[in-house]
């Protein structure tokens, strides 16, 4: 057989299996028209369209391609409602043939075209818009009116709402009990009625506990504060399941409320919930010039007793290959979550430190117990009472033993749009450390406030300002009768970038000592150059004072620079700043810092 002949008979095979085999004669060719429709309502329904998606989806025999083209009616249909127009033509034709009235005993063998045409018609304001009854304080959305553009959406907006507002006065069962809907196609009018059912007024009755869990019913009901007898309320419903994710030992917490409330209108609520992995290991590194690199890992044992307690075992060493000492700390942390209640956190802590600084040294151990009181997502307040032991060498001497009972007080208040990357918001904390000294050593009080604020310059976070200010102050004491960990320095990324850290502090007999007053400025702006990648100018200002407050006489040095952010989604980004000294004597040149999340 020549081959001239073989490829003959391979087209003649190739046009009939084009011509009895559905699908291979080539693509359906789809279009769609909306003459009268605006740009965005013209791509929402190509956008929607079973049929213009179809080869996407692999759709291409007869029988899937009609049955895109009648889904497409009530798609077509329920879009243009959305959008106010309520008397809309939709036309569908397969090869000419409006699909609505094609046989679906006798489909064709074949389709080649197919054709959507779309007159939306006008647009529909409502002529009357009633719902009721309704909850005290409740707010409809004000495009649910007389006048305004009547849209589906906007009738699902009000019922909502007026369903939300009754549930949220304790009717937990409330619900739409009917809806008349008038179209008034001369008018272009639509007349909406939507009639609630509230139901009874329903009190919370009992949380039953199941799912893959380690952690003892018991407990669990401890944590949540579950309010049996209080009146049914979503937001309380909402802060039961809050208090549970709070812990860290569950990796899902499902909430459900029973769908019928019991005889004495009481309603049960059925709790499920999954653990997290029990144990978790992190590390973390952050590199600067000067002060070498710091590694830093954490070891959690979520549940460690089955009651959801958290044991966090930290470690850190720094300042490898820096100017200074390698020095290090260790702390240990165990969270009881169950022992107070809800909202309540009783923790124990042991930290053990020591600091190889270029103006001290200090070896120092921490025992203490104390409680934690969180009042939102937003919002806590912690307080323990420990004994703190620290020996020390400092511009005062060498081998300088320090004895306090101590009780440090923090408290937080975080309004930041994104804790790890904000754009907008603020965030404020406050500490207080009254101590007490004994065996010779003298009492006082450290007080602490760290301030910082973000704007977005009406840019979508494109264009972002961020500013911060730290104030410090110790009083009791004289400078010389302070323990050095209580005292300030300035310099280094927490401080004052581009300055060698913890630098600056006051003159004492030619050597440095920290001051008993701190105050520190800093500033950004960042622009998102792409979707990850930011660029940050900055310039920091760093003050520390011999006396409890900032005056004339304190000392002070600055330091700018510029600096590039990775995002690295919900770690925060990795952050670059190359910083140089502005003003003050204790400048080394180019500094400069990498490390993960915003500087501040």
């Amino acid at each position: 057989m020549t081959r001239q002949r073989r490829t003959g008979i391979r087209h003649v095979l190739a046009l009939a299996a084009a011509i009895w085999i559905p699908g291979l004669a080539g693509a359906v060719e789809t279009s769609l028209s909306a003459p009268g429709a605006s740009e965005d309502l013209t791509e929402r329904l190509r956008a929607s369209s079973s049929v213009i998606g179809a080869e996407g989806r692999g759709l291409d025999t007869p029988i899937e391609l009609i049955s895109a083209a009648l889904s497409d009616y009530r798609t077509m249909v329920q879009i243009l409602y959305d959008e106010g127009h309520f008397s809309p033509v939709v036309n569908i034709r397969v090869d000419g043939r409006e699909a609505a009235n094609l046989d679906p005993l006798n489909t064709p063998s074949q389709v080649r075209r197919i054709d959507i045409t779309v007159r939306p018609g006008p647009v529909f304001r409502f002529g009357t818009a009633e719902i009721g009854p309704l909850a005290p304080e409740t707010e409809i959305p004000e495009t649910y009116a007389p006048g305004q553009p009547a849209t589906t959406g906007a009738i699902r907006d009000a019922a909502s709402a007026g369903v939300r507002g009754w549930r949220r006065v304790g009717y937990a069962k409330a619900d739409v009990g009917g809806q008349r809907i008038t179209a008034r196609h001369a008018e272009a009018r639509l007349n909406a009625q939507v009639e609630l059912a509230p139901g009874r007024k329903l009190r919370f009755g009992r949380m039953s506990v199941s799912g893959d869990t380690d952690v003892q019913a018991e407990a669990i009901r401890r944590i949540a504060g579950f309010p049996t007898g209080e009146v049914y309320s979503p937001e309380k419903a909402q802060k039961v399941a809050t208090r549970l994710r709070r812990t860290g030992t569950f990796s899902s917490v499902t909430l459900r409320e029973r769908e019928t409330a019991n005889p004495d209108g009481t309603l049960d609520f059925d709790a499920e919930f999954e653990d997290q992995p029990k144990r978790r290991l992190t590390f973390g590194v952050e590199l600067s010039s000067s002060s070498g690199l710091d590694v830093s890992a954490t070891w959690m044992h979520r549940n460690l007793m089955g009651r959801a307690e958290n044991l966090r075992f930290e470690a850190a060493i720094r300042n490898i290959g820096g100017d200074e000492d390698i020095d290090g700390r260790i702390g240990l942390r165990l969270n009881r979550p169950d022992r107070l209640g809800p909202d309540d956190n009783v923790f124990y802590l042991i930290n053990l430190e020591t600091r190889d600084r270029t103006h001290y040294d200090i070896l120092s151990g921490t025992l203490g117990i104390g409680a934690r009181r969180t009042f939102s997502d937003e919002a806590f307040l912690e307080a323990y009472v420990g004994v703190t032991y620290s020996d020390a060498d400092d511009a005062f001497g060498e081998g300088r033993k320090f004895r306090y009972l101590v009780a440090p007080v923090t408290g937080e208040w975080d309004l930041r749009n994104d804790k790890t990357n904000a754009t907008a918001g603020y965030f404020l904390r406050a500490d207080a450390t009254p101590f007490l000294g004994f065996s010779g050593t003298k009492s006082g009080l450290q007080a602490m406030l760290d301030g910082r604020a973000y704007w977005d310059m009406g840019t979508d976070g494109r264009l972002v300002l961020a500013g911060r200010m730290q104030l410090g102050s110790v009083v009791g004491p004289s400078i010389n009768e302070i323990s050095p960990d209580f005292l300030f320095f300035s310099g280094g990324a927490g401080s004052v970038r581009g300055q060698p850290f913890e630098s600056l502090g006051v003159p004492v007999n030619g050597d440095i000592a920290g001051g008993r007053s701190f105050a520190g400025i800093s500033a950004e702006i960042r622009g998102r150059v792409t979707d990850r990648i930011s660029l940050v100018g900055f310039y920091d200002l760093g003050i520390v004072g011999r006396d409890a407050f900032v005056n004339s006489d304190s000392e002070e040095h600055s330091g700018a620079g510029l600096g590039l952010r990775y995002d690295l989604g919900g770690f925060g980004p990795l952050r670059v700043d190359l910083a140089y000294p502005v003003s003050g004597s204790t400048s080394d040149g180019f500094q400069f810092y990498i490390g993960i999340g915003q500087a501040f």
